[in-house]
């Protein structure tokens, strides 16, 4: 079960996410209480936690909605469907708690950026954070080119895991418990970016450097939608893919993981409490721009898909003079 959330004439709404079209759960709802009866009440909410597991108040009644949406036939099924294009998809979470991000978690990635991966026995997880309500971009939204570092624009398609319940310090085995469901994040990157390039030298510049580069506005696309937990067997066996203008760049799998989804959550929640909304991009594999030289450009269009949750679509442009 996919669910998003999107704008259709003027309103925010939740719907069930089928690739080609939306299906409004409210409208969905109301017709199947006149042709079963029954009676679905959703709150009118925009909140796709209310919906998912493991802890969402409507997740049964969102899951038996679904269920019997899969068996109506095509005339029926047209009486409820909105097309995709007629919509704007908004992203997931709109106002996450934490917005985190893992560095290096594939070795191949580690590799093609110069640096040797360790074992995981041997090392940690590295993990950045990125402000959420001005990098958050929405599907179809535009990537913005900086015109203050317009030439080292990078992607990063990754596996974005929506925590559900609340937790802290809980054990690898017990993690996946508290996973709401999985979306696509790209992990925009400006690897340029040198603030104040005749400053004086100091020891940490280079951390830094890659760091505020991670934090421009508009560089964490996010959705199209959240894929429910309980309908993925195993995190670590979804396929990645990222294209830009057509051109395959990042073709891999979560197997690749260093640190695998689990592992992830419980090394953050030892000490920080994880709290429902709060979104863990769990980092990318190899194929970015910087390994060949080849970075984003205004007019450029970028797929990030990872199935089978979706395909993350934004097109690139530049700054416009006092945009922000």
């Amino acid at each position: 079960m996919r669910v998003c959330r999107f704008r259709f004439e003027g309103a925010v709404l939740t719907g069930l996410y089928d690739d080609q079209v939306i299906i409004p759960i409210d409208q969905a709802a109301e017709i199947y209480s006149r042709e079963t009866g029954g009676e679905l009440l959703f709150p009118s909410t925009d909140d796709l936690l209310d919906l998912l597991p493991p802890d969402g108040e409507s997740r049964e009644r969102t899951r038996e909605l679904r269920s019997w949406i899969d068996g109506l036939d095509i005339m029926a099924l047209n009486e409820i469907t909105i097309p995709l294009a007629e919509v704007r998809l908004l992203v997931p979470l709109p106002n996450p708690p934490k917005l985190l991000f893992l560095a290096g978690n594939y070795a191949k990635h580690v590799a093609e950026r110069g640096g040797t991966a360790a074992e995981r026995e041997e090392t940690f997880p590295y993990v950045f954070m990125k402000p959420p309500s001005t990098t958050l971009t929405n599907p179809g939204d535009p990537i913005i080119i900086p015109s203050a570092s317009p030439d080292q624009i990078d992607w990063e398609c990754e596996l974005g895991v929506v925590i559900g319940r609340r937790c802290r310090n809980v054990s690898e085995a017990e993690a996946l418990d508290h996973v709401a469901g999985y979306t696509v994040v790209n992990d925009i990157s400006d690897r340029g970016f040198r603030p104040n390039p005749g400053r004086k030298p100091r020891e940490r510049d280079k951390f830094f450097d890659w760091q505020h580069g991670k934090w421009h506005d508009t560089f964490c696309p996010m959705g199209p939608c959240v894929l429910s937990a309980d309908e993925v067997a195993d995190p670590q066996d979804l396929p990645i893919k990222l294209t830009v203008n057509g051109q395959v760049k990042q073709e891999a799998s979560t197997a690749e993981m260093i640190f695998p989804v689990a592992a992830v959550i419980a090394f953050i929640s030892r000490f920080v409490t994880l709290e429902p909304g709060d979104v863990i991009a769990t980092g990318t594999p190899s194929g970015v721009g910087s390994a060949s030289g080849t970075f984003l450009k205004p007019g450029d269009l970028v797929r990030a898909t990872i199935g089978p949750i979706g395909i993350l679509e934004n097109p690139v442009r530049a700054e416009n003079p006092g945009e922000f």
